[in-house]
């Protein structure tokens, strides 16, 4: 089983050795690296070509302006050839050197779509301390009425699921990772399994969390997605999600300190 693990790039040399590094640890050897950069104008593409010769002919890569990191990605689904394919930020690295060979392990039941497990954020400076978990355990797709969703950094979905059922809308400025999974989750409900595995670590202050702009464009991204997916919800089930955030990460926080 191919696994096709995609980088969407754009001006990320300071953290982009990083997350190639952990693809090239995995101990699971049957994958391919497809970088797909927005154009860069700093040291990214020196970084990936610097890289090149270890993957021994796995890694693939283009460059040119795009409209987006979800254009970026569509991109990337186009371009791999896998028989699964998972996003990796390029902020962000494989938290264990196993995960690809959880991943294929699971997905060798053929009865199964798509995987999902945890992510855990760190800060740029301190990249041991977590301050932050998301699990994805007690996940079930009629919470994404309430604006939930698995975690996506560690969602690896078959690509012929993508094929039958679309890729990312990039007219969802923030949240078109979750308007994806809510047609592949709750409109056409794939098969999936959860893993009890933390996938990706994760710096804080990237795309997905960056702050108050960003909560109010995913509220807005999020309730247009499940209008138009004829999905019912409101404003007080959307605004339940951030309520529930705020209390697990001090929940978090008091267990770490004692």
């Amino acid at each position: 089983m191919k696994i096709s693990i995609i980088t969407a790039t754009y001006n990320s040399a300071a953290t982009l050795e990083d997350t190639i590094k952990s693809v090239l640890s995995q101990t699971y050897s049957d994958f391919e690296y497809v970088v797909v950069d927005g154009a860069s104008t700093d040291e990214t593409l020196d970084i990936v070509k610097r890289y090149e010769k270890e993957f021994d002919g796995r890694l693939v890569y283009s460059s040119e302006k795009d409209q987006g990191i979800y254009d970026a990605m569509n991109r990337g689904i186009a371009m791999a050839t896998g028989d699964v394919i998972g996003i990796l930020g390029s902020d962000d690295f494989f938290t264990s050197n196993d995960i690809l060979e959880k991943v294929a392990e699971a997905l060798a039941d053929e009865n199964i779509d798509a995987v999902y497990g945890d992510i855990h954020y760190v800060k740029p400076d301190n990249l041991q301390k977590s301050i932050r978990c998301y699990s994805s355990k007690n996940f079930r797709p009629f919470w994404m009425r309430f604006g939930f969703m698995p975690a996506h950094p560690s969602f690896y979905c078959r690509k012929s699921i993508y094929d039958k059922y679309g890729t990312f809308d990039i007219s969802y400025p923030v949240s078109a990772d979750f308007e994806n999974l809510l047609r592949l989750l709750y409109i056409h409900k794939i098969r999936t399994r959860y893993l009890a595995l933390d996938f990706v670590t994760m710096r804080t202050g990237g795309a997905s969390s960056s702050g108050y702009k960003s909560v109010k464009a995913g509220l807005r991204d999020r309730s247009r997605a499940l209008r138009e997916n004829h999905v019912y919800s409101n404003k007080l089930f959307l605004c339940s999600l951030y309520v529930y955030k705020f209390a697990a990460m001090h929940v978090y926080r008091l267990k770490k300190r004692f």
